[in-house]
């Protein structure tokens, strides 16, 4: 399924992954990985520290670290798991990815805030891709001008299913 409009061109496919092969990825999440703790769980929001509303931890390439909110985040070596994903979606989208931020949200009061991802070692070239798993849930992309009184853009809502990639493309 595509979605485009101003500044917006984004390709959902909501079975990328096989159920089987979606929940062991799961399974092997919940149960295998240690997700960062201390210092790396928070962030600069103007100008105060802050929690991160839900649990984060990074894998990449040797090297590689990721910037955001006054954090930088390590990337951890690739299990082969992960590695093996990397690939799936690198075949798929044409574009290897070198870096992967895995967010779990535990319950319903888990979440990421309004954010642009902006941050300079972005290749602004290779999108973002996002595969979800778990639980369904809404994925709202909004406008830079949404709450501009003079011109009304509508955001954007996805239900992200178990199993499903995001790919959101360069504008």
């Amino acid at each position: 399924v595509d979605f485009t409009g101003e500044q917006l061109q984004m390709r959902y496919s909501p079975n990328f992954l096989k159920k089987e092969v979606a929940d062991k990825l799961f399974d092997t999440l919940e149960n295998e990985v240690q997700y960062f703790s201390g210092d790396l769980t928070k962030i600069r929001v103007f100008g105060k520290w802050r929690d991160i509303p839900r649990q984060q931890v990074a894998f990449g390439d040797p090297g590689l670290s990721y910037k955001f909110s006054g954090l930088t985040l390590p990337a951890l070596s690739w299990p082969q798991f992960l590695s093996d994903l990397r690939d799936t979606v690198s075949n798929q989208l044409g574009y290897y990815y070198n870096f992967v931020l895995i967010n779990r949200y535990r319950n319903g009061n888990d979440h990421i805030g309004e954010h642009r991802d902006d941050e300079s070692e972005l290749d602004v070239e290779a999108g973002i891709a996002s595969v979800s798993l778990g639980q369904v849930r809404d994925f709202v992309m909004r406008h830079t001008d949404h709450r501009n009184r003079l011109r009304k853009v509508e955001p954007v809502k996805v239900a992200l299913d178990h199993g499903s990639l995001l790919h959101m493309q360069p504008p």
